[in-house]
C-alpha cells in the first residue's frame, strides 16, 4: 500500500504542521532572547540557513532562476520588507507574550487590503470590511488594552506592552506591503525562487544591521544556543515544507488554517516559558484567529 501526497486530509494536516513549526520557532526564539541572543543575530542565522537549504533544493531540482524586468525590480523591495518584518516580529516576541505578538502580527490580512487600496486602488471586499471591527475588538480583549485583567490600568498596561505592540504592528504593515507587492509585481515568480532571493536578502540586511549596531550578540548559555538551533531548524523546516510540498497539494484556498499559529504559540509558551494570559485575553485571541481563518476560507 502506497501513501499519496494528495491523500484526503494530507493538505490540512500539512498546514497545521507548518503552523505548529512556526509557533515553536517563536517560542524557541524567546528562549534564546532571554539568554542574550540579539534579534539581528537570530534573523541573520535563520535567514542564511534557510536560503542555503532552499538554494540546495533549487539546484537539486534544476529550477530556473530567470526573472523578468518587473520581478527584478520588485524582489529587492520585497526582500527589504521581509527583513523589516522579521526584525520587528522577533523584537515583539522578545517583549510580549509570544501568542500576543503573533496575534497582533496576524492582522496582516487587513494591512494587505490597506496597501492594495493605497497602491493599486483595490476596494476591500465586503467581508474584509465586516471583519475589521471584529478583529480590532478581539485585539482589544487579547491585549487587555484597558489594563483590567492585569490590574495595571490603561496607562500602566501600555507602558508594559506598548513598544512590543508597536513592533508587532510594524511587522504586520511591512508584511502586508510585501504581500501586496508580491501579488501584483512578482506573482508569476516560482515561490521557491522568491523564497531563496528573499531569505538571502534578509540575511544580508540583518547581518549589516547587526554589524552597524555593535556586532553579533550570541547566547550566554546552553539554553540560548539550543533556542537558536531550534528556531533555525523549525523555521527552515516550515518554509521548506511550505514551498516544496504544498504547491503540489492544491490547497491554496485552505492556507488560512495556518493562522492557528497564535493558538499553538499560546499552548507552547505556557508549557515551555510559563507564559499565561487571562481567560478574557484567550477569548479575544480565539475571536481574532477565528475571524482571520474565516476570511481565508470563505467562498469568493
Amino acid at each position: 500500500m502506497t501513501f499519496s501526497i494528495r491523500a484526503p486530509g494530507f493538505g490540512f494536516f500539512a498546514l497545521l504542521l507548518i503552523a505548529l513549526l512556526m509557533a515553536a520557532n517563536h517560542v524557541a526564539a524567546r528562549l534564546a532572547f532571554n539568554d542574550g541572543l540579539s534579534v539581528a543575530t537570530a534573523v541573520t542565522v535563520r535567514s542564511v540557513s534557510t536560503a542555503l537549504v532552499v538554494g540546495a533544493l533549487l539546484l537539486a531540482r534544476r529550477v530556473p532562476l530567470s526573472l523578468n524586468a518587473r520581478q527584478r525590480k520588485a524582489l529587492p523591495a520585497i526582500g527589504a520588507l521581509v527583513a523589516v518584518q522579521s526584525l520587528c516580529l522577533y523584537s515583539a516576541v522578545a517583549r510580549l507574550p509570544v501568542a500576543l505578538a503573533l496575534l497582533v502580527f496576524n492582522s496582516f490580512p487587513l494591512t494587505t487590503a490597506l496597501w492594495a487600496r493605497v497602491l493599486y486602488q483595490h476596494r476591500p471586499e465586503r467581508a474584509v470590511l465586516l471583519a475589521m471591527p471584529v478583529i480590532l475588538f478581539g485585539l482589544v480583549l487579547a491585549l487587555d488594552v484597558l489594563g483590567a485583567a492585569s490590574g495595571l490600568g490603561a496607562a500602566g498596561q501600555w507602558r508594559r506592552i506598548g513598544v512590543g505592540v508597536g513592533f508587532a504592528l510594524g511587522a504586520s504593515l511591512a508584511f502586508g506591503l510585501a504581500l501586496a507587492l508580491t501579488q501584483h509585481e512578482a506573482g508569476g515568480l516560482d515561490g521557491r525562487v522568491r523564497t531563496f532571493g528573499t531569505m538571502s536578502m534578509v540575511g544580508v540586511l540583518a547581518a549589516a544591521g547587526a554589524l552597524a549596531t555593535g556586532g553579533f550578540a550570541w547566547p550566554a548559555g546552553s539554553t540560548g544556543w539550543w533556542g537558536l538551533a531550534l528556531l533555525t531548524l523549525l523555521y527552515g523546516t516550515g518554509i521548506t515544507i511550505l514551498f516544496t510540498v504544498l504547491p503540489r497539494l492544491g490547497v491554496v484556498g485552505n492556507s488560512a488554517i495556518m493562522n492557528v499559529e497564535p493558538v499553538f504559540a499560546l499552548v507552547l509558551a505556557w508549557a515551555v516559558l510559563g507564559q499565561a494570559i487571562a481567560p478574557v485575553q484567550v477569548l479575544g485571541a480565539l475571536l481574532v484567529v477565528g475571524v482571520v481563518i474565516w476570511l481565508g476560507l470563505r467562498r469568493r
